[in-house]
C-alpha cells in the first residue's frame, strides 16, 4: 500500500508539472517528414500528430526536416498495450547518417515487455562515436504509459543535456573538460521509430516479439522542435555554428525548462531514487573508471550491484486492481489539496 501511495504522489506531481513549461507545438508537416515504413505511418486528422505502426512486415518512423545545433525537442507518446515483448519505440537525436564513424546521439528508448509486465525506458548519450563508452540509464515509469500519452523531452545545449518526463527532469549531464569529445557536439536530426528489437530489448533478447498481438501502434502528438537549424552536409565548423546559434542558445538557457529550480532538482532526485533500475555510473563490470559526469557517493553506491543494476527498484506486475487503487489515491490527494 505504501508503494501505491508513493506512485500516486509522483503521478500528482507530474500532473501539476505538465502545466509548467511554455513551449509551442507544431503540426507534423511543419517540422517532420516520413522516414520509412510504407503505409505504417499514419498522420492524425488534424495533422498535429502521427501514429507509428509495427506489423510482421515492417516498422515505421519519421525524421525532422532539418538538423539542429542544440535545442529543446519534445513529443507526447502513448505506447502500445498488451504483449509488447521485443517492441522498441524510440524518440531520439542522431547524425549517424552523416557522421557514420563518429556520430552523436541522444535517445529515449522504450522497451516493451510480456503481457502484464511494465515497459521500461532507457536514455543514452553518445558523442563522437562513443558507443563503447555509452552512458546508458534505465528506468521504470511511475505510471502506465499505455493508458494515455505522456511528454518526453530532451534539452541539448553547449554545456548541458537534460531528459524530462512530463516536465520533470529525470537526468542531467553537465559537460566537463574530462568528458572530451564524448559530449555530443555536431548537428543532429530528430527521429521517432517503432521496430522489432527482439534480439535484445526484452530480458536480454530471451523473449521475442509475438506478431499475433500486432499491429503495435505508438501515438505521437504535441510535437516540439525548438532549436538552431544547421546543415551537416556542408563542412562542419564548430566555431561558425556556435556563433551563428548564439542567440538561440541564450533563449534555450533562459527558458523555464532549462532553469533547474530546487523543486525540479528535488523531483529529479526522488524520481531517480525510486524508478532507476540501471545506471552506467555504478557499472564497474563494464567500466573500470567512473565517468567524469557521474556524481557518485558511497551511500548511493550501496544501493547498486557491481553491474549497475539497482538492488531496490524492481519491476512490478500491473493489474487493474492496483491501477484502480492508485487512481483512488490520486483522487484523495486532489481532494485534500482542494480542501486546504
Amino acid at each position: 500500500m505504501a508503494r501505491v501511495f508513493f506512485l500516486s504522489l509522483i503521478l500528482l506531481v507530474i500532473s501539476v508539472s505538465t502545466q509548467a513549461f511554455h513551449v509551442e507545438t507544431i503540426s507534423f508537416d511543419e517540422g517532420y517528414k516520413h522516414l520509412f515504413g510504407e503505409d505504417n505511418m499514419v498522420k492524425t486528422v488534424d495533422g498535429r500528430g502521427v501514429n507509428l505502426v509495427l506489423n510482421r512486415y515492417t516498422g515505421s518512423g519519421f525524421i525532422s526536416s532539418n538538423y539542429y545545433m542544440h535545442g529543446y525537442f519534445s513529443a507526447s507518446i502513448k505506447l502500445p498495450k498488451e504483449n509488447t515483448a521485443g517492441v522498441v519505440v524510440a524518440f531520439y537525436l542522431s547524425n549517424g547518417d552523416v557522421f557514420q564513424k563518429d556520430h552523436d546521439e541522444l535517445d529515449w528508448e522504450f522497451l516493451g515487455n510480456k503481457k502484464g509486465k511494465e515497459w521500461s525506458v532507457q536514455t543514452n548519450i553518445y558523442g563522437n562515436g562513443s558507443t563503447m563508452r555509452g552512458r546508458e540509464e534505465r528506468y521504470l515509469l511511475p505510471f502506465d504509459p499505455t493508458e494515455k500519452a505522456h511528454r518526453y523531452s530532451i534539452l541539448w545545449t553547449t554545456n548541458v543535456i537534460m531528459f524530462y518526463v512530463d516536465d520533470i527532469p529525470i537526468r542531467e549531464v553537465i559537460r566537463s573538460e574530462a568528458m572530451g569529445s564524448d559530449f555530443p557536439s555536431k548537428p543532429m536530426a530528430v527521429y521517432a521509430t517503432i521496430w522489432d528489437g527482439s534480439a535484445w530489448a526484452t530480458d536480454g533478447g530471451k523473449v521475442k516479439i509475438n506478431y499475433k498481438y500486432s499491429p503495435f501502434v505508438a501515438k505521437f502528438s504535441d510535437l516540439v522542435l525548438q532549436g538552431c537549424r544547421s546543415n551537416p552536409i556542408q563542412q562542419f565548423k564548430p566555431s561558425v555554428d556556435l556563433n551563428r546559434c548564439a542567440s538561440t542558445e541564450v533563449q534555450l538557457m533562459t527558458a523555464d525548462f532549462a532553469v533547474m529550480t530546487p523543486k525540479m532538482r528535488s523531483d529529479m532526485r526522488r524520481l531517480r531514487e525510486k524508478q532507476m533500475t540501471y545506471t552506467v555510473c555504478y557499472d564497474s563490470v563494464r567500466y573500470q573508471n567512473v565517468f567524469p559526469d557521474c556524481d557518485n557517493t558511497p551511500e548511493e553506491q550501496e544501493k547498486f550491484w557491481h553491474w549497475g543494476e539497482s538492488k531496490l527498484v524492481k519491476p512490478r506486475t500491473r493489474s487493474s486492481k492496483r491501477r484502480n487503487r492508485s487512481q483512488l489515491a490520486v483522487g484523495s490527494l486532489y481532494s485534500s489539496q482542494a480542501a486546504d
